[in-house]
């Protein structure tokens, strides 16, 4: 928010250098701390409105603390011109910055290195994001004297009237929905978050037809390995994903894999950083994978049980000309199950080729 407060300040300064580039900036940014409560509650996934609630509660925290700072200032010595800085303009600020700015290095640190820092970049920052940019930002320091210069390079030729397309990072479609206000269709980056939890494995193993599943009641051997991927012990960290670019997140993989093993003995042979790799072929045998993979796709179809529409429902609404903030929430959570259905075709077809291992096997 320091870069924010700063935006505010010059915002409110009679004759600032920076008015210009201010006015040009959009009044109102269509990110999910703006949305009507109804588009919020339309974004149906529980991870992003844990985010949105967060930001909400964060900006009426800062607005008390700034108020507490600026109450016994006289107008000579207030910031930002004696205008009331309340959550809406610090939300407006957040998200210019968000939206816009740019992290790259600053000053140096007392070890000589480099410290990442946000900037705003006129001009720079209408470049729009794309997966394959066409452009990339380059710091130059210029030699005669200390001021740093920062520019657009072309990576290939751009023909007239193309956009100049920068990547903005590989983010997921939280990130890009909460501080840019967009959505990326099928990006490779997208995934979907998971509590890991023995009872919600277990109901998922069941419903697989795996027999006897001990995700909440694991063995000491297997608490321990639990425990070294920090699923389990005194501060675990729970939150897994499905999706992006590993497919299955390697923490939650190794631990389908070594709960629903049976022998000790075989887990012994291999370390963590073979059982977190989908490409390992079935570290701890066949029967073991096919498990594991028909577990991971029940939990996928729980996954999206917890959505209250299918995909066909959404596309009929944004048929019928659902527009703005409306039509970003069903557009995020087109692509929140488009991700879970594409683990879940990945998932099929490791299985089936795992199955007809276990068939050849079985025949030979």
């Amino acid at each position: 928010m320091k870069l924010g407060l700063k935006l505010l300040q010059e915002r409110a300064k009679v004759g600032s250098f920076w008015w210009p580039y201010i006015t040009n900036l959009p009044e109102t940014y269509n990110v999910p701390i703006f949305f009507p409560g109804e588009d919020i509650k339309n974004l149906h996934y529980a991870s992003l409105l844990h985010q949105v609630n967060k930001r909400c509660r964060f900006l009426l925290d800062f607005e008390r603390e700034v108020k507490r700072a600026l109450v016994s200032l006289t107008p000579d010595k207030h910031p930002f011109g004696g205008q009331e800085v309340d959550a809406s303009s610090l939300g407006w600020a957040m998200s210019a910055v968000s939206s816009r700015a740019f992290r790259l290095y600053g000053e140096k640190d007392p070890n000589g290195i480099r410290i990442d820092v946000p900037m705003m970049l006129p001009l720079i920052d209408m470049c729009n994001h794309s997966f394959n940019p066409n452009a990339r930002i380059v710091q130059e320091q210029d030699t005669s004297d200390s001021k740093m210069k920062v520019k657009v390079v072309a990576e290939t030729a751009i023909k007239e009237d193309d956009p100049l397309l920068l990547c903005y990072g590989c983010l997921n479609n939280d990130l890009f929905l909460l501080d840019y206000g967009f959505v990326m269709h099928s990006n490779p980056y997208d995934c979907i978050e998971l509590k890991y939890d023995g009872a919600l494995l277990d109901a998922a193993s069941t419903a697989a037809g795996v027999s006897s599943p001990n995700f909440s009641t694991p063995a000491p051997w297997q608490e321990l390995i639990l425990s070294q991927l920090n699923l389990a012990g005194e501060t675990p960290d729970l939150k897994v994903s499905l999706g992006g670019q590993e497919t299955v997140e390697g923490r939650l993989l190794a631990a389908l894999r070594v709960i629903l093993s049976t022998n000790v003995e075989t887990m012994q042979k291999y370390d963590l950083s073979i059982l977190q790799s989908l490409d390992a072929e079935a570290p701890l045998g066949v029967a073991n994978e096919i498990a594991v993979f028909r577990t991971l796709i029940a939990l996928c179809v729980i996954a999206l049980g917890h959505f209250p529409t299918q995909i066909m429902d959404d596309e009929s609404l944004l048929k019928q000309g659902a527009s703005g903030s409306t039509e970003l929430a069903i557009q995020y959570r087109i692509q929140k199950k488009s991700v879970i259905i594409d683990v879940m075709k990945n998932l099929s077809r490791r299985l089936k080729l795992v199955s007809s291992k276990e068939t050849t096997t079985a025949e030979g």
